[in-house]
C-alpha cells in the first residue's frame, strides 16, 4: 500500500496522523460537544492516546486511512477524519470518525475535508462505494449527507450502545461512483460559498 498522502485544500490541509499530532488533538479534543453522537468520548489524555494508537494500529493493518484536519491559515490542528473498513478487493470504504472543534462547526471546512477525502477515494484510489454513517438524532449530519447527494441506505437497530448507555441506531448512507461527478460539483459549490470574502 503506498503511503498515505497529504490532501491539501484552500482552507484545510488533511495530514496523516501520526503520534506528533497527540498535542495538537489534546488542546481541543476534551469537549462534550464533538463526541455527543459518537460511540466514544474522549475525558482524559489516555483516552485520547488510546484512541490515537488505535486508528495507527488500524492503518498499519491496512484498513483505516487516518488523517488529522490542519487549519492553514493558523497551521494548527482543529479535528480528525478517516477511512475505515477500507477493502481493496471490492473498492469500499466508510468516511467517518469526522470531528471538528466546535468553534469551527457551521465554517464549511467539514465539506472541504470531504471534498478532498472523496476526490481522494475515487479518483486516486478508484473506489466503487463511500459509505458515512450516522446517529439516528443527529439530524444536522443527515440533512448534510443529503445535501451533496448521498443516498440514505436505511437503520441499523440497536447498533451502539453510548458511552452514557444509550442505544444508537446508526442511519447509513452512501456515494458511488456513479454519484461522483454530481456529488463532487455540489461539494465545490458549497466549499466555494463558505470561503470569506476576500
Amino acid at each position: 500500500m503506498s503511503e498515505l498522502p497529504v490532501l491539501e485544500g484552500t482552507r484545510v490541509r488533511l495530514e496523516p496522523m501520526t503520534g506528533e499530532h497527540l498535542p495538537g488533538l489534546e488542546k481541543i479534543a476534551f469537549d462534550d460537544r464533538i463526541w455527543r453522537y459518537m460511540p466514544v468520548t474522549m475525558k482524559t489524555p489516555e483516552d485520547l492516546r488510546e484512541w490515537l494508537e488505535k486508528a495507527l494500529r488500524l492503518k498499519e493493518a491496512g484498513t483505516s486511512l487516518p488523517w488529522v484536519t490542519v487549519l492553514k491559515a493558523e497551521n494548527r490542528v482543529i479535528g480528525s477524519t478517516r477511512f475505515s473498513d477500507l477493502d481493496r478487493i471490492h473498492e469500499t470504504a466508510e468516511l467517518g470518525h469526522t470531528w471538528l472543534a466546535p468553534e469551527f462547526h457551521g465554517a464549511g471546512l467539514n465539506a472541504e475535508a470531504k471534498l478532498l477525502q472523496l476526490t481522494y477515494a475515487f479518483e486516486e484510489l478508484k473506489l466503487r462505494r463511500v459509505a458515512l454513517k450516522t446517529h439516528h438524532e443527529n439530524f444536522q449530519s443527515q440533512k448534510a449527507m443529503l445535501k451533496i447527494g448521498a443516498v440514505e441506505e436505511g437503520r441499523f437497530r440497536n447498533h451502539f450502545i453510548m458511552p452514557d448507555g444509550s442505544q444508537r441506531h446508526s442511519i447509513w448512507f452512501s456515494i458511488i461512483r456513479e454519484d461522483w461527478p454530481q456529488t463532487k460539483s455540489r461539494l465545490e459549490e458549497r466549499v466555494r460559498g463558505s470561503r470569506p470574502s476576500a
